[in-house]
């Protein structure tokens, strides 16, 4: 279904990123990597990858808080791999803190890369899905596009926006053979989750395993973390076919918690 279809994911050298870069790999896309990490650690990663799936796959490290590396990283996608079919804007960043003792440096980079990064990718990579008649973005947004919490006024921010972002390029695309969704995932066990309990565990002052119990999956009536795999397979779903009217939405992905 995806055969031959190329892919960019931001952030995707680790956590939900990568899950769904494996997947877009699993079924037959090419893919282009980005993020951060070890340069021999993602080289494995990228000819790995490349085997096992007989796709072609490349790296850019750009910095997507950095507007003009984000039209640059969209450019060298188009350019190794042909096109920018799927974008998947994943890369996000965390910090926690009282809104009135929250530092304007992490406020400006939580926004810069977990809000508008989606939209300079967004803005570069829909002519060329205008050109083919066909594209799929996904947005992997957060239950806090939903719902707010506590001590993440910038992440919380971000999150609502990009939700706005999100209807608005399925609106202005809508008929057009391009979808765009958003997926809000409840608490998934990813790095950028081990730190919030890390520093939720800080300004709570309790320990860890309670921050997990008390604070983190007490808001998802599972009781259990989202696994990354899961939301891979929707991202794969929301790419294909069956989801070709499937537009402008949040789909919730939470173990319950905007339910409640």
């Amino acid at each position: 279904m995806l055969h031959g279809k190329s892919a960019l994911v931001t952030g995707s050298t680790s956590g939900i990123g990568l899950g769904i870069a494996r997947a877009l790999a699993a079924h037959g896309c090419n893919v282009m990597l980005n993020g951060f990490g070890g340069a021999e650690e993602i080289e494995a990663l990228r000819v790995s990858l490349e085997r096992a799936h007989g796709v072609k796959v490349d790296y850019s490290g750009a910095d997507v808080s950095r507007p003009r590396e984000v039209h640059e990283l969209v450019a060298a996608a188009q350019r190794t791999l042909g096109a920018v079919d799927i974008l998947v804007n994943n890369a996000g960043i965390q910090h926690v803190a009282p809104v009135d003792e929250f530092p304007l440096e992490k406020w400006d980079a939580i926004l810069a890369v977990n809000l508008s990064a989606a939209f300079h990718t967004t803005r570069a990579a829909l002519p060329g899905m205008r050109a083919k008649g066909w594209g799929r973005i996904v947005n992997i947004a957060s239950a806090h596009a939903l719902v707010a919490s506590p001590f993440k006024s910038a992440y919380v921010a971000a999150k609502h926006g990009l939700l706005g972002l999100t209807k608005t390029v399925a609106l202005e695309t809508a008929g057009q053979g391009i979808t765009c969704n958003a997926i809000c995932p409840g608490y998934v066990l990813t790095p950028l989750v081990e730190k919030q309990i890390d520093d939720q565990a800080r300004v709570h002052g309790i320990p860890r395993e309670q921050v997990i119990a008390k604070v983190i999956l007490e808001r998802q009536p599972s009781r259990k973390f989202v696994r990354a795999e899961e939301i891979a397979a929707f991202a794969i779903f929301l790419c294909g076919d069956e989801a070709a009217s499937v537009t402008g939405s949040a789909q919730t992905m939470d173990g319950g918690w905007t339910a409640q």
